[in-house]
Parts: structure tokens; sequence; C-alpha cells
């Protein structure tokens, strides 16, 4: 069945590749980035060319979030079927050395911008008593890569933005279930922000050099015959949208998990046994019409 879904970060990336393959499926797509009309007016030229709906959206700005949501509703009676939190950006360096506005900044996309985005959407599956929200977290959400704690934190920000979602949703037949990527080779790797500090590292010594070398690590991963490929993610919630509701995993880990999913199988037994402790294991459960 078609679904009428809105996707944030469509510029590059997972994003663009999941509007495009979302489309494919025959699926409503409402593609939104930033700068619409400027650096990635060729971006939303070639989706538009696909048969994909463009919007300007910025998940930073409540004016803009606000009036992108307005515009969708307008074209769709107020329909909105599938919420996608794609929008990201990521950081990778020592952490001394990122300055406290490049850290607000991050969180301000990774963490507050789902927040902004999806207390948009929600009054209409509200009305609806229907929906599903699909947020892209990482694996670095359950583990810690050094030199990655920053990026990891905000994803780690989202772990938890996404279970609350999940539990308190439950009763109005809205389902909300984190992609956790592995490492792929899209711009939120290879156009990584960097520290605006550097020059903090050097008291570190020999480890200062070592973000460099993971970097390299990365690269020869993402060279090598057996690169991960991006797609992956668009499959996987091609697959997510098609479940029925309240069949769906609450966590889906897709690729390189470097022990993931190990972790998210150890916490939710703990974390299942402590919202029974409290009297609220019914949230454990999608309420569907």
């Amino acid at each position: 069945m078609s679904k009428t879904i809105l996707i944030t970060g469509t510029s590059n990336g997972f994003g663009n590749d999941v509007a495009r393959t979302l489309a494919a499926a025959g699926h409503r797509v409402f593609a939104t980035m930033r700068d619409i009309n400027g650096r990635h007016r060729e971006a939303a030229l070639e989706l538009q060319s696909q048969g994909i709906e463009t919007l300007e959206l910025d998940v930073t700005d409540d004016a803009s979030v606000d009036a992108a949501f307005k515009a969708l509703f307008a074209k769709t009676g107020g329909k909105l079927d599938v919420l996608i939190n794609n929008a990201g950006i990521a950081a990778g360096g020592i952490q001394e050395t990122f300055t406290p506005e490049q850290t607000r900044a991050m969180f301000d996309v990774n963490v507050f911008g789902i927040q902004r985005v999806t207390r948009a959407a929600l009054p209409s599956m509200h009305q609806a008593k229907a929906g599903l929200i699909i947020n892209i977290g990482s694996i670095l959400g359950r583990v810690t890569l050094p030199f990655f704690a920053l990026y990891g934190a905000s994803k780690h920000a989202v772990e938890a933005v996404t279970e609350g979602y999940r539990y308190e949703l439950s009763q109005q037949g809205i389902d909300v279930v984190l992609v956790q990527p592995g490492p792929y080779p899209t711009k939120l790797y290879t156009a990584i922000q960097k520290p605006a500090d550097p020059a903090r590292a050097d008291s570190y010594g020999d480890v200062a050099k070592m973000p460099a070398a993971f970097e390299e690590f990365l690269g020869g991963l993402f060279a090598s015959e057996n690169a991960p490929n991006p797609h992956d993610i668009a499959t996987a919630i091609v697959d997510i949208i098609a479940q029925p509701s309240g069949q769906r995993s609450n966590r889906v880990v897709v690729g390189l998990d470097f022990g993931a999913i190990a972790a998210n199988t150890a916490i939710a037994p703990i974390q299942a046994k402590l919202v029974a402790d409290i009297g609220m294991e019914h949230l454990n459960t999608l309420k569907t019409q």
C-alpha cells in the first residue's frame, strides 16, 4: 500500500537514496533539505525529475520546520503516514579540540532536529491514530569509538529520545523504530566535521595522530571490494515500512555492527524489566486499530 512519507536530509547520502528507493517502490515521497534553491538546487531538481516532491526544511529552525509541514499538509490534506528523521552531521577528532559551538551545532541537527520535526508531524498522526516514525541513529549510539565520542553522544541521545517516543506513542497507534547503521561511504563520513581548535591536540603526543589513522582505516574499508553498500539502509527502510504495525523490531542494525547487536540484545531485557517494574509494561505493545 502506498504511503505518504516525509524524509529529512535528502540532499545526499542515505536520505537521497532512501527518497529515490521509496518513490520507486510506489510511495508518495516528500524529500526535504536546506538551501533547496541554492547549493542543493541540483539535488532537488534531480529528485523532482523522478517524481519526488521536494520541500525546503532546515531541522535547526522552528520557522522552517513549521513552514515545511504547512506546505506538506496543504498538499496531502493533512496526511502523513511515515516520518523518517535522517538529517545528521558527524564529527571526528579529540574532543578537546572541538569548540562548544561546534558541539552545540551537531546536537542541534542530530537531536534537537528530531524533536522539532517530530513535534510538527505528530498532530496529524494523533488524529489518524496511526503512523510510523523512523529515526536514523548509529551503532555509535550503543558502542563508543575513540575520537567519535561527541558524535556518539548525540546518537546516544537519539537512542533515549527514540525509546521514549516508542513508549509514549504506543497507545496512540504510532510506531517508532530506530535504525542503527554501521559505517558507510557517504558524505556523513567523507565530509566529517573537523576540530575548530586543533592546536589543543599538541599536548596529546602520539594519541593526536590516531584520529587520522582511523580515518585511513575507514578509507581503506570504503575503497575495498567488501566496502559496505549505502543502499543497505534504503533496503532496510523499505522492509520496515512494509511490515505490519505492531510487528516491527524496535531497533534495526544495518551493516558492520562493532558489537552493537550484542549490546542491543543485552540491554533489551533490562529495559523491559524496568518498564514492567514501574507498572508500565503495556507501553511495550503498540495499540493498533
